[in-house]
């Protein structure tokens, strides 16, 4: 009887296992965190130091590698410009361009 109540159990907290996978929602590590920031920050900077963009307004986001520009710049040649100069930072996987040229 013992053992029937074990294999009972153990089949219900496997059968259920699959479920509670699946509700639960995948995290990002503290060091992917970590790592997407310091892209973010790198790419700000890179923005600040770049002598021909001249950056107005420019969101920088990064998600697992993968930055997202968007905003507004003064020039159209300052959005490729951007995208140049955010590929150029290290861990950088890919990048969507979101920008616009304010008319």
């Amino acid at each position: 009887m013992k053992n029937l109540i074990t294999i009972s159990l153990g089949a219900l907290l496997i059968g259920a296992a699959p479920v509670w996978a699946a509700d639960t929602p995948p995290k990002e590590s503290v060091g992917q965190v970590i790592d997407d920031s310091v892209i973010t920050t790198k790419i700000k900077a890179a923005f600040l130091t770049d002598e021909t963009l001249k950056v107005n307004e420019i969101k920088v986001e990064t998600y697992k590698g993968v930055v997202q520009l968007s905003g507004f710049v003064r020039q159209k040649h300052d959005i490729d410009r951007a995208m140049e100069v955010a590929k150029t930072v290290v861990g950088v996987k890919s990048v969507k361009n979101d920008l616009h040229h304010k008319t």
